[in-house]
């Protein structure tokens, strides 16, 4: 089953724009090495006013991944360890709905954050048919 997550990059008070759409497609070209089905800039999800040109879309420090659900935990470890020494606060993560944000906490924390919020997402797998069956002999 392949998921698509959105991962937002948090500038400091002082990042601009142009800076969170150089770090993102540093991101983007990172997590493009992995096996994901589809990597790229992520888009305003503010209306187009009339006029406005298509570039004007992206959301800057934004990357939007499409993977195989078992790839998304190495793309979040990825930008997990992205984000040592990157000008940034953290990094926003969306996937259905549900939001987690790798920030200030130390890499381990935030690792243990990721299993937490990828374990509620995971379909069981022929592992609960194996269960049932031991508990039926």
């Amino acid at each position: 089953m392949q998921q698509t997550v959105r991962l937002e990059l948090l500038g400091l008070a002082d990042t601009d724009d142009d800076e969170l759409l150089r770090l993102g497609g540093q991101l983007r070209r990172s997590i493009q090495e992995l096996d994901v089905l589809d990597v790229r800039a992520g888009h305003s999800t503010d209306q187009i006013s009339k006029g406005e040109k298509s570039g004007e879309l992206l959301a800057p420090g934004s990357v939007v991944v499409t993977a195989a659900s078992l790839a998304l935990r190495q793309v979040l470890l990825l930008a997990n360890t992205w984000l040592k020494n990157r000008p940034v606060r953290g990094i926003k993560v969306e996937l259905e709905g549900h939001v987690i944000e790798l920030s200030d906490t130390s890499a381990a924390e935030r690792t243990r954050l990721i299993d937490i919020f990828l374990a509620h997402r995971e379909v069981p797998g022929d592992g609960h048919s194996e269960e049932r069956s031991a508990e039926q002999s």
